[in-house]
């Protein structure tokens, strides 16, 4: 799985409709979700496991915001291509680049995001 950005989401042919995905600083984490950050599918690599489960279950939830944060801003994009005009778009509250950017520079210094170990598991 990939990280989803401004390009848009993935499509996998069982699935009736469009997931996003995001991933740790590591990759040792990956979630698929909805549009709304709900998720349909978490990887974890099995050295993660052993994290304090709260820290995990605050890691997987900051990853499903910010899937959620990337598929509003991937949505705005193409509804900007199908032509809405900027008001119209401001109204719909899907948020801009600025506004994903600032939230992810945000979630860095509020998570502890530094990787347990820089060793990955074979």
């Amino acid at each position: 799985m990939t990280d989803v950005g401004a390009d848009g989401p993935d499509q996998a042919a069982d699935e009736p409709w469009p997931t996003f995905t995001a991933e740790s600083l590591t990759g040792a984490i990956v979630v698929r979700t909805t549009e709304q950050g709900l998720p349909t599918g978490i990887s974890i690599e099995r050295s993660e496991l052993a994290r304090d489960p709260a820290q995990l279950a605050g890691e997987i939830l900051r990853l499903c915001q910010r899937s959620a944060n990337r598929a509003g801003l991937a949505r705005r994009a193409q509804l900007a291509a199908a032509g809405m005009t900027p008001e119209a778009l401001a109204l719909t509250g899907l948020p801009t680049e600025a506004d994903v950017a600032r939230q992810e520079i945000v979630e860095e210094q509020d998570y502890d995001t530094e990787p347990q170990s820089w060793l990955r598991s074979v």
